[in-house]
């Protein structure tokens, strides 16, 4: 049996077990990241629990949110539009309403390009003068089966130290500036920080984690979405106090530019630098990414993590992942790996 025709069989097999799974009290569940990795963690875990809160990044400086930000100095909404339609159902009205919000404008005016979603979010914002009100109305707008938060109250600038940048001096680290800028960098990323360096948290997010059972980290741009998090010294704070359990989420692939050449395992090495006390509980891989299981286990065990390999990704073979799979890999994980709250 081929490898696609096996993982069709295990994604109708997820399918059936997730409709079929008895539903009693379920898991605070809080996921951190952006963009599109958030939004594929966002799309499976809707599915197995109705308590689920997204925390966003907030340092997108590219496209419509950029030009946003800077033209009224805003947070950047295009991330958090991204989770929305994300936690939008599969009904008719959840469908529609995530085709609307992440619908681009096409002219040759100044709407060129503007998500019409982003605008929703920033007209709220400026109505309601509430960052967090306003993405909860949106939310209930949309019948979004969670809530969206950003990481912080203020736009972040995301900077990069890279070595061989200048492909002339491959052995200089110089500064990179911008999260679209270093999400596509040559060179390679030795770290990375924000601007301003002690960015406030979002109290009702550091409130979620501190109130999870569970909190997913990953997957997604791991220098421009998945560790800006950790640069949030509250939530950074949280993160490592909370009595939820803690899953890494790991990429398909590395992204070209960022981690470009990263095997799995450095994946972890490089979070683990940036956030030394900052222990989780699972690392969560597809099977047919990791090459070298030894090496990632043994990167996992200086996190304090059990490493659990599933088929998550799509059975067509395109990089990304299937939710339903990804749904069942999550289940299992909080099912398997003990509980703070008593959902089960």
């Amino acid at each position: 049996m081929s490898s696609r025709h096996l993982r069709q069989r295990r994604l109708s097999r997820a399918t059936a077990a997730l409709s079929g799974r008895k539903r009693g009290a379920q898991p605070k569940v809080v996921a951190l990241g952006g963009g599109m990795g958030l939004s594929a963690s966002l799309t499976a875990l809707r599915r197995i629990t109705g308590d689920l809160t997204a925390v966003v990044t907030v340092a997108d400086d590219g496209g419509s949110s950029g030009r946003l930000r800077e033209e009224l100095g805003v947070l950047p909404p295009g991330d958090l539009r991204k989770a929305l339609a994300a936690l939008c159902g599969d009904d008719e009205w959840g469908q529609t309403w995530a085709q609307v919000i992440q619908h681009r404008f096409e002219s040759k005016g100044d709407l060129h390009e503007h998500a019409v979603g982003n605008l929703l979010i920033v007209a709220l914002w400026e109505q309601l003068g509430d960052h967090v009100q306003a993405l909860d109305l949106v939310g209930k707008l949309l019948g979004a089966h969670g809530r969206v938060l950003p990481m912080s109250a203020v736009p972040l600038e995301l900077q990069a130290l890279v070595r061989g940048h200048d492909q002339d001096r491959p052995e200089d680290i110089v500064t990179v500036r911008g999260q679209a800028t270093v999400a596509l960098t040559p060179g390679e990323v030795q770290s990375v920080h924000v601007v301003p360096v002690d960015p406030p948290a979002v109290p009702e997010a550091v409130a979620a984690v501190l109130d999870a059972d569970w909190v997913v980290l990953g997957p997604g741009s791991w220098f421009s979405s998945v560790i800006p998090h950790l640069l949030v010294p509250e939530l950074l704070d949280a993160l490592v106090t909370t009595k939820a359990r803690k899953v890494l989420s790991l990429n398909l692939a590395p992204q070209p530019g960022e981690t470009e050449g990263f095997s799995p395992q450095r994946h972890l090495e490089v979070l683990g630098r940036h956030a030394p006390k900052l222990a989780m509980d699972v690392v969560l891989a597809d099977e047919a990414a990791v090459p070298d299981r030894e090496s990632l286990a043994d990167a996992a065990e200086r996190l304090g993590a059990a490493v659990e390999l599933a088929p998550v990704a799509s059975p067509d073979g395109v990089p990304i992942h299937d939710p339903e799979l990804l749904a069942a890999a999550y289940d299992r994980i909080f099912r398997m790996h003990g509980r703070i709250g008593p959902w089960r």
